[in-house]
């Protein structure tokens, strides 16, 4: 399937309520929003650093932004109910398992607390929306075995951040049974869907204690990459990849939006998946140089080794599937960084986008 056309018809000339738009997967779904002619509106905190990829692109100049807390429950009310959207992408979150360790509550408050403030706020909107709440692959029980989670396998959590969005997920299926029945949905007027993606990665990654911007650093300081768990096994994918799933999503909830209303695992084919270490070298090959170390690891927080997803869903009943593979996935990000320093940012993410379109 070609996308193009799909989200022009849905997206162009809407208005898109897009939080955590100053982050790194935020930052790519505002430029393709952007490219696709929506009137989008950012809420989300400040970026942490001048080299963030939302202040490469410029993100001022797609987006009408606000820069404020998800915690704050009237903030985030008034710019719903002030833009009046007819779409939201809810991305804002406390993305990092190693840093959900050092600040649980904060995690809590913002993955739990910001989501049902987001869906809150929907209560009081009066008009047809229909929401996509992002949360992650790390929302299942883990059992550390060579088992694809499917979309009705038990929730949990080990680290604070996994847990935070599998209670975001309890959320998320809260407010749609109490107030957004798919059942009532003349009455409200709202489909809300919740999507589990994770372990994505692409150009303009800056964030701690993920493997790309690890491996970006360690290169631009003529330093090894230290890797922590060379023999982790993950889903990795292109950015594109679970926003294209995101906007698909989008887009048939609101042609048919009584079918969507439902949790879904996107990522890459269940065969397709990478060690740490493989990822690490076929970056270094990609980019041309760097070398890398696994220093012992003691007295570590608890990451888990094995994840894997089961997308037949999203397959069969929304028609989606992963275009690039793997080894495709780290030949695109990591030549997103190697030309960055020689070609604008915002024409190397739109070019990308292009290319992607056309798959």
């Amino acid at each position: 399937m070609r996308y193009k056309e799909i989200f022009e018809r849905n997206y162009k000339n809407k208005k898109v309520l897009l939080t955590g738009h100053t982050g790194f997967k935020g930052s790519w779904l505002l430029a393709w929003l952007h490219q696709l002619g929506a009137i989008v509106k950012g809420y989300a905190l400040t970026p942490e650093n001048e080299n963030d990829l939302y202040l490469l692109l410029d993100g001022d100049g797609l987006c009408h932004s606000v820069i404020a807390d998800i915690r704050d429950k009237q903030n985030v009310k008034n710019a719903i109910l002030s833009f009046g959207p007819d779409y939201i992408f809810h991305l804002a979150a406390q993305p990092l398992v190693r840093q959900s360790y050092k600040e649980p509550l904060y995690t809590f408050e913002v993955n739990v607390s910001g989501t049902a403030n987001v869906l809150d706020a929907l209560r009081e909107l009066n008009k047809p929306c229909s929401v996509i709440i992002i949360t992650t692959d790390k929302v299942y029980e883990n059992i550390e075995q060579h088992y694809a989670y499917k979309e009705v396998d038990k929730l949990g959590g080990y680290d604070p951040y996994s847990a935070s969005k599998a209670a975001a997920e309890i959320v998320v299926s809260s407010y749609r049974n109490s107030f957004f029945n798919p059942a009532t949905f003349d009455d409200h007027n709202k489909v809300i869907a919740s999507v589990r993606a994770g372990n994505v990665i692409g150009g303009g990654d800056r964030a701690k204690d993920r493997i790309i911007p690890d491996i970006i650093r360690g290169i631009e300081k003529d330093e090894p990459i230290a890797i922590r768990n060379p023999q982790s096994v993950r889903p990795w994918q292109f950015v594109l990849e679970p926003l294209s799933g995101y906007l698909l999503l989008g887009a048939k909830m609101t042609e048919q939006p009584k079918l969507f209303c439902s949790a879904w695992n996107l990522g890459p084919h269940t065969l397709d998946v990478l060690t740490v270490k493989d990822v690490v070298e076929k970056a270094i090959s990609v980019f041309g140089r760097g070398v890398y170390c696994t220093p012992p690891q003691t007295g570590q927080p608890h990451e888990a080794n094995l994840l894997q997803l089961d997308i037949s869903k999203a397959q069969k009943q929304l028609g989606w599937q992963p275009k690039l593979n793997s080894a495709e996935a780290i030949e695109w990000t990591m030549q997103w960084y190697k030309k960055v320093h020689k070609t604008p940012a915002i024409n190397l993410t739109f070019y990308q986008i292009n290319q992607y379109q056309q798959l």
